[in-house]
């Protein structure tokens, strides 16, 4: 009888430590604004905002054949209604937009081609084939084969599409965003009006950003923010005859003060290097915000052996909380199992300040741990998400939806610089279903709860630590000794622990006892199974659970 044939696993990618941020942005509130302020603020706002729409169709109609001297054509043409500065932050912000635009573009015809793909595997095997976990199978009716069919006709022909447009340059952009736009055509179920609406709308299409220039005073000249917080703004030429100060500069009667990273921008600020502002209005509370921003060189990350010698904290990722695991250095679970919830439902402020809540209670919980570094799983489902790799799947599909990948990633790396902790990216191959097999079972207990999610967080501990996720390694095969290296992964050499008094196991030695009124603690012979740890006839293992 042929042996069974052993599953082939893909290959684990190593686990790397992630770069840090290059960039800071912090944010005040412009309070305490006099009518008049609010006025010159909203017509400088439209007025630029009206020229980057004009900037950003001149872009659009150049498609590829845009240069330089294309680019310098259309900041000419903006200086004469506006300023040299103005008009080189809004040709900027509009090639940013157009090469944001090709990225996304790009993205979706891989997207199409990866659908296309899976169709024609699918519509090519046999009606009712069984599938297998690196190819799909076909279909399960005529019915349903019939219908991919068409749908293949439709995903082909939109590829098409895409493809002459990449070719010819063609972009579909939308300042103010799309998913606003399409807000109203459903007015009645986003609760707005079309005034809200159209407010909102104007809004978001305004401009009122400027770029930084190093060696310029307090490294701005468009929208000057002096260390003291007084702000100040170039008015475009057309509205120059609103001015309350020299140069054609107006003044705001509001001043701010950061509150976070405040003493790093007074520095800047202070040696005229380079900070980017932008001014914005929230119609929804009826309040005007001010935003700086700077770049910051990328420092150097840690080797990844510095991140592991303190121990690690696994996280793993879900759609509605982090289920984390303290592991020492030798890979050890420790305590119990910590879980940051949060609720992604409800307006994108509300998603953002649920993550940001729960990353801060995660970065803290891991600094009282005392480890530097923070082991988590390098998610990207972009690939993962398509209709027709999963079919009928779709709660798996919302699920893996659900989960905040990219913000997560963003917003992560940059609030863990600011604790000093370091992320180690990891494969998140095989990490739920290997941690369920290996470590739940084990660790649950009469006061301890283990979740799925909590061992899926030990796995991804142990990977960034370098251990593999099994428990034990195979065990010699000519005999229990530890002659060809030690049976266990996740307890080192050096850790020596005793299992505390024993009752006696003889008549003589209890006897004994009862004479003297002494209590003997017997120590067994060394363990077969991590060197130097003492054990009993019946054999448990002693992680570090237990000595915590």
């Amino acid at each position: 009888m042929s042996e069974p044939k052993k599953k082939q696993l893909r290959t684990i990618e190593s686990p790397f430590v992630a770069l840090g941020p290059s960039g800071v942005a912090i944010r005040d509130r412009l309070k305490h604004l006099t009518p008049e302020d609010d006025k010159v603020l909203r017509l400088v706002g439209e007025h630029l905002g009206h020229l980057a729409s004009l900037d950003l169709k001149t872009r659009c109609a150049d498609r590829s054949e845009h240069n330089s001297d294309a680019w310098a054509a259309r900041k000419k043409s903006l200086t004469a209604a506006s300023s040299s500065r103005w008009a080189g932050s809004i040709t900027k912000a509009t090639h940013d937009q157009w090469a944001l635009s090709r990225r996304c573009q790009l993205a979706h015809i891989q997207g199409l081609e990866a659908g296309v793909r899976t169709l024609m595997h699918r519509l090519s095997q046999p009606i009712g084939e069984k599938g297998t976990r690196r190819a799909p199978g076909g279909y399960r009716s005529k019915r349903e084969w019939f219908h991919k069919s068409r749908r293949l006709a439709n995903v082909e022909h939109r590829l098409d599409v895409a493809r002459v447009e990449q070719e010819a340059g063609v972009v579909h952009v939308v300042r103010g965003g799309r998913r606003l736009l399409n807000t109203r055509h459903n007015l009645q179920a986003a609760q707005l009006t079309e005034a809200d609406w159209r407010e909102r709308w104007e809004a978001e299409r305004w401009f009122l950003a400027a770029d930084g220039e190093s060696g310029k005073r307090f490294g701005n000249e468009t929208i000057r923010v002096s260390p003291d917080g007084e702000v100040s703004l170039k008015l475009p030429v057309p509205l120059a005859g609103l001015a309350n100060s020299k140069h054609g500069r107006y003044v705001l009667a509001s001043k701010v003060a950061f509150q976070r990273r405040g003493a790093e921008w007074r520095d800047r600020t202070e040696a005229n290097r380079a900070v980017a502002y932008r001014i914005h209005l929230d119609v929804q509370r009826g309040r005007w915000y001010l935003t700086a921003s700077w770049t910051r060189p990328v420092l150097k990350t840690i080797p990844l052996e510095t991140a592991r010698a303190q121990g690690m904290a696994g996280v793993d990722t879900n759609t509605d909380h982090f289920a984390a695991y303290y592991l020492d250095c030798n890979g050890n679970p420790v305590g119990d199992p910590k879980r940051f919830f949060y609720d992604l439902t409800g307006p994108a402020d509300h998603r953002d300040a649920q993550v940001r809540h729960a990353i801060s209670q995660l970065l803290h919980w891991a600094n009282r741990c005392g480890v530097k570094a923070i082991g988590i799983e390098n998610l990207d489902f972009t690939a993962e998400k398509t209709r027709e790799k999963h079919g009928r799947r779709k709660r798996f599909r919302q699920l893996i939806s659900g989960i905040p990948t990219g913000k997560l990633k963003a917003r992560l790396v940059s609030m863990a610089a600011e604790h000093g902790l370091s992320i180690v990216a990891v494969d998140p191959a095989y990490t739920s279903m290997w941690g369920d097999q290996h470590w739940r079972k084990p660790l649950t207990s009469k006061t301890r709860e283990m979740s799925r999610h909590d061992a899926a967080g030990i796995a991804i501990g142990r990977r960034a630590l370098g251990y593999p996720i099994r428990r034990r390694t195979t065990p010699p095969h000519d005999d229990q000794s530890d002659r060809r290296g030690h049976r266990t992964a996740q307890a080192g050499s050096g850790t020596r622990r005793r299992e505390g008094p024993r009752p006696p196991v003889t008549e003589r030695v209890h006897d004994a006892r009862r004479r003297t009124g002494t209590h003997r603690t017997r120590e067994t012979n060394a363990s077969n199974t991590v060197r130097g740890a003492r054990s009993s006839g019946n054999w448990q293992q002693m992680s570090a659970l237990d000595t915590v």
